[in-house]
Formats: C-alpha cells, structure tokens, sequence
C-alpha cells in the first residue's frame, strides 16, 4: 500500500530551477514567494478521508479491474486532505459553478459537492465518466461530459449549463482540477483568455510547472513565451506542493497547486491585438540567440525595430 505522506506548502522557491534536497516529511514547513504578497498557508497533515487509498482502489474496481493509463497522464489523488486544500484554494462556496477537468475516481468531485458547488465535470476516459456518474447518482449538482477538454468548446456547452444555473446573474464560474500533467500547458492556455467566464483556474500541476508559472522572473534562464501569456491573463500564485506519494500510481515528480486570478479585458496590457501581440512574442523567444532585429524582421523592417528599441532606451543589438 503506497505509504501516505505529509501535505506541505514547500520551502521558500529559488528563482531558479536548481536542484534541492526535499525536506523530511514529518517538520511542518511554509512556502512564501514574490508573488505570495506575505500569504502563508498552514501546512496540512496527512490524515485518511474518503478518499485515500483504499477508497480509490475501489473506485477503481468497481466496474471491473482498470489500470490507469500513463497515456492520459492518469495518476489518482489518495489523500483526501489534499482535494479539501485545492477546494479552499479557489475559494468554492455555496453555490458556485465550477468546471472540473479529468475527475477520475471522483475525489476532488466530492469535495467540490461538499463545499456546496455545483460540477460541470469534463472526462475523456469513458470508463471514468461512467465510473463518476454512477458513484454520486442523478444529483442536479453534476453534470459529466465524455469529451477531451482540448477539443472541447467551452463556450458552447458550459455557458448554457451557468445560464441555467444562474439564471439573469452576472456572475463568473471557477475551474478546480488535478489535472493531468501532459496538458497542462494547453489547458493553460485555453482557460485563461476566458476572464468573462471564470474568476479563477486552479490547477494541479507537475510542481516545477507551477513554480515556473509563478515565479519566474524576467531576468532568468526560465522565463519563456508561456509565462508572458500568463502574465497578459491573470495574475498567478504558488498555493503549495503535494508530494508524490500521494497520488496512485506514484509519479515521476511531485505535484502542485497553482492559482490564477483570471483578468478582465480592460486589465489587459494595451496592446491593439492579442493575437498578433503574441505571434511577435513567440517569434522572439524562439530566436534567443539572436537580435530583435533579425527575429522580428518577418514582421517589421529592421529600421523600424531598431526605432521602437531606442524608443524605449533599450540597445538596438538587444537579443
């Protein structure tokens, strides 16, 4: 039986991704960063729920022995506490709709329901869709949809599902998941231009994912094109790290919980469209070793890059 291990928010985050020695489980620690404005979250014991270990073994074998599959990126929540700390970390109250990505087993689900939401919960593996459905009955508190979050058309289908539940008010939805770690940055990118549809995505990430996400600093070897988008859209935290051990089957790495604070389209940068923003940014990321005058030169002449760098005092040789 995998050995359930302490919930932790992680020491302080280098800004950079160098190696570090994981602390020993049984010392509580806080994790504080830049982007934390101050915030310390408690550190959370280990204690079983409903759905620890044993239950998620169950759950599985409910209809039958099914493994999960390393191509889904399936890998289960067996701490209880865990999903209760991602809940409270996107502050689900009575009331809310929340849209849940990938809910396997039906754990984080729970803990959604409990708190009062009402689920639009997204799963591709046809298995767990059903295996979802038939573990909380025909409550009008979820609705579970078999279809791949990345194809799926969010707009078309959740927004007539808040409609209903809302009614005429204008209030935004939330998105809580453990999602699985190979469509992250996808995910990523299709949840949060949607700040007229939701007012937060928390996520469960690969920890080195999150921490890239939310503490990468211009400055660094890390920063990348993902985190300019990120940054454009919303407003990222660090919330805490969950260690590996308490997930089935263990994975490679430890997971973390990532909150964005989704902004509205007046909060973004004054750019006179998105698109073509980004396609500029891109292009420079993906020539770093060259000038901006070169790697942008598909976009505009060489002497107009050079007039908008010394514009803004920067060396028209900036790579």
């Amino acid at each position: 039986m995998v050995e359930l291990t302490s919930l932790s928010p992680g020491p302080p985050r280098p800004s950079r991704l160098t190696p570090r020695r994981r602390p020993p489980p049984p010392t509580p620690h806080v994790h504080t960063s830049s982007r934390r404005r101050g915030r310390i979250l408690g550190a959370a014991t280990a204690t079983p729920g409903a759905d620890d270990y044993h239950s998620t073994i169950r759950s599985l074998n409910s209809r039958g022995r099914h493994v999960p599959r390393k191509s889904l990126g399936q890998n289960y929540t067996l701490n209880s506490k865990v999903n209760e700390e991602l809940v409270a970390a996107a502050g689900v109250e009575e009331g809310d709709v929340v849209l849940e990505i990938g809910p396997g087993t039906g754990s984080l689900t729970s803990a959604l329901l409990q708190a009062g939401a009402t689920v639009f919960a997204v799963e591709k593996d046809k298995h767990m869709a059903t295996l979802v459905k038939d573990r909380f009955g025909s409550t009008e508190q979820l609705k579970v949809i078999e279809e791949d979050i990345t194809k799926f058309h969010i707009r078309s289908h959740f927004l007539p599902f808040m409609k209903e539940k809302y009614g005429a008010t204008k209030k935004l939805a939330k998105v809580a998941s453990n999602l699985p770690f190979n469509v992250s940055t996808e995910v990523v990118k299709l949840l949060l231009p949607m700040g007229d549809v939701f007012s937060v995505v928390v996520l469960m990430l690969q920890d080195e994912t999150a921490v890239r996400l939310a503490d990468a600093s211009i400055q660094s070897p890390e920063y990348r094109s993902i985190n300019v988008f990120v940054d454009f859209y919303s407003e990222p935290e660090y919330k805490f790290r969950v260690d590996r051990e308490n997930f089935f089957p263990r994975p490679k790495v430890d997971g973390a919980v990532i909150s964005f604070k989704l902004k509205n389209a007046e909060e973004y940068p004054p750019v006179s469209s998105p698109k073509s923003f980004f396609s500029m940014v891109n292009s420079a990321f993906m020539g770093k070793r060259k000038m901006l005058r070169k790697s942008l030169q598909h976009i505009c002449s060489s002497s107009e890059i050079e007039a908008a760098l010394d514009n803004i005092g920067l060396p028209v040789t900036l790579e």
